[in-house]
């Protein structure tokens, strides 16, 4: 069994001290906040489904990625679940959100709060035309699609726990209902 690393203490990260963490350690920097996330299958198995649903009639000139480190400024540094970008810097990591047309996070018990308003201030402020929250953790799966408005700030666009239609950033369907029964199914194994 490997000891896991031993990270400097800090109150404050930036992306300049991000370079002492050992080089295969997933991380995010939020609001000068160093996060080590921890995804479970579920939340892995959930984030690919949605990848495979943005592919389905993904345009040439973007590409869909799970995971992958966005650089913002000196204090953010997320990775979201899935995003939708452009494909000039994928060769590297960060990527510059610059990048970004759409990020999605998948909520997780303890990332609540995070998603649903750190992280979205951050891609709002960066500019990420489309946020999107995912919510598995209630009886019914539902999906919020938030668009930037005027001010820099999403603004709610859809909330389902239906199939979920949208042409932002491309046309995209995303059937809720069966992803809430493959998420129960696969709880359900894990509890047998």
């Amino acid at each position: 069994m490997t000891a896991a690393p031993m990270l400097p203490e800090r109150q404050e990260w930036t992306v300049d001290d991000l370079g002492e963490l050992p080089k295969d350690l997933p991380y995010e920097l939020i609001n000068g906040r160093l996060i080590v996330p921890s995804p479970t299958h579920l939340h892995q198995d959930l984030c690919v489904r949605i990848l495979l649903a943005l592919e389905a009639n993904c345009p040439p000139e973007y590409v869909v990625s799970i995971d992958l480190s966005m650089r913002v400024d000196r204090r953010n540094e997320p990775r979201p679940d899935v995003v939708a970008l452009r494909p000039e810097h994928i060769t590297r990591s960060p990527v510059p959100v610059e990048d970004a047309i759409l990020a999605v996070e998948v909520i997780s018990p303890d990332s609540t709060f995070r998603d649903m308003y750190d992280k979205a201030r951050v891609y709002g402020h960066a500019g990420v035309p489309t946020y999107w929250v995912v919510d598995p953790l209630h009886e019914r799966m539902t999906l919020t699609e938030f668009v930037l408005g005027p001010t820099g700030e999403y603004e709610p666009a859809a909330h389902t726990d239906d199939v979920f239609h949208t042409e932002r950033p491309w046309k995209v369907t995303v059937d809720l209902p069966a992803l809430t029964t493959r998420w129960v199914g696969l709880r359900g194994r894990a509890e047998a």
